[in-house]
C-alpha cells in the first residue's frame, strides 16, 4: 500500500472546487484510495460527502493511501491537487 502525507495548501482547504477535483481524480482510478487526517479513520477518496465531512482546512496534513497498480501515480496526482494554493 502506497501512502502520501500532504499539507493542504488551498485557501479553502479540501472543500468546494478542490474537493470536487480530488474526488473526480480518485474516481477515475480503478484502485482503492482513502484519505484522512492523522489519528482519525480514513474515508473513501471517491466520496465527495466523505471528503467534505473530514473538514480539512488550509495548513492541515492529510494522509492519502492507495492500493493497486498505478497507486504511486494516482497519489502524486492527488497530492498535487491539494498542494495548489
Amino acid at each position: 500500500m502506497a501512502e502520501r502525507k500532504v499539507i493542504v495548501e488551498s485557501s479553502v482547504g479540501l472543500h468546494a472546487r478542490p474537493a470536487a477535483t480530488f474526488v473526480q481524480t480518485a474516481a477515475k482510478a480503478p484502485i482503492d484510495i482513502t484519505v484522512g487526517k492523522p489519528g482519525r479513520p480514513p474515508v473513501s477518496a471517491k466520496s465527495i460527502l466523505s471528503i467534505l465531512a473530514l473538514d480539512v482546512r488550509n495548513g492541515e496534513v492529510i494522509v492519502i493511501h492507495a492500493d493497486g497498480d498505478g497507486a504511486d501515480q494516482v497519489l502524486d496526482e492527488l497530492a498535487a491537487i491539494v498542494s495548489v494554493p
